[in-house]
């Protein structure tokens, strides 16, 4: 029993440690963003929060942040849809070229992103598109539609089949055995890969850095500013960025729950 109770003292002591190693630049991070003063300095001399009202004034950040939330939420709403077909594809289905396709569909998830960022940038060359944010898209999707297909795949692979055939016995037809057996099922796993799928493609720096042409992401944009011309709204947008990550995660927990909870009552 003491054995136990100390191997969970330790466990609790290892997993704080790693947390504040996680989390300790934030923190120096948040300290920069409400100093006064142009660059941090410790101790704090006067603390301010104008960097966060001139980052609401400022057109230039709303620019930026505009251009990643387009691309972040269309990129997330097509890697559902992907991951949802292209998972019921090699994991509910057997055909002949389902072990390739597997292969083919998850392939770039093993490409560096500069590699392939790089490889895309001249392949719109090449037939003439002129990068923009449209074609960071593209770019992203390339990325993130497996990962986000991985994710809904793990979970078509743990539902029973069984199901589906019983509503199928039942004269129900494919669409509705979609409708209501196989979508119902999969809704953890797709909110999951949507999830995956905006965060991934929001903070994404490598392939928006060759795709997007002259529109910036936010990214893009705190990258430039670190390497020239800094300034306060850096560490500013660094904390507001990660606080919206933070709090979307927790709508899409809270949506998992209240689904489940719906799920159970049905049930």
């Amino acid at each position: 029993m003491n054995s136990s109770k100390s191997t969970q003292i330790i466990l609790f002591i290892y997993g704080l440690l790693v947390i504040v190693f996680l989390y300790l630049p934030l923190i120096s991070v948040g300290f920069a963003s409400i100093s006064k003063a142009r660059y941090l300095t410790f101790p704090i001399k006067r603390y301010s929060t104008k960097w966060y009202m001139k980052a609401m004034e400022s057109e230039t950040v709303y620019a930026i942040i505009t251009t990643s939330l387009k691309v972040a939420v269309i990129v997330t709403v097509i890697s559902m849809i992907v991951a949802f077909f292209g998972a019921l594809a090699f994991a509910r289905y057997n055909w002949r070229y389902r072990g390739f396709f597997q292969k083919l569909i998850l392939l770039p998830i093993f490409f560096p992103q500069t590699v392939l960022g790089l490889a895309l940038l001249m392949w719109f060359n090449s037939i003439g598109i002129i990068p923009t944010w449209k074609t960071a898209i593209v770019a992203h999707l390339v990325w993130i539609a497996p990962i986000a297909t991985l994710i809904v795949a793990i979970r078509a692979y743990s539902f029973d089949p069984s199901l589906e055939e019983a509503a199928r016995d039942m004269g129900a037809s494919t669409t509705t055995v979609l409708k209501e057996i196989t979508l119902p099922l999969l809704m953890p796993g797709i909110i999951s890969a949507g999830l995956f799928a905006f965060l991934l493609s929001w903070g994404n720096f490598p392939l928006s850095l060759f795709t997007t042409g002259a529109d910036s992401t936010l990214p893009e944009w705190l990258y430039a500013k670190m390497v020239s011309g800094y300034s306060p709204l850096v560490p500013t947008l660094g904390i507001l960025s990660v606080a919206s990550s933070f709090l979307l995660v927790l709508v899409c927990i809270a949506l998992i729950s209240f689904y489940r909870s719906i799920q159970n009552k049905i049930n």
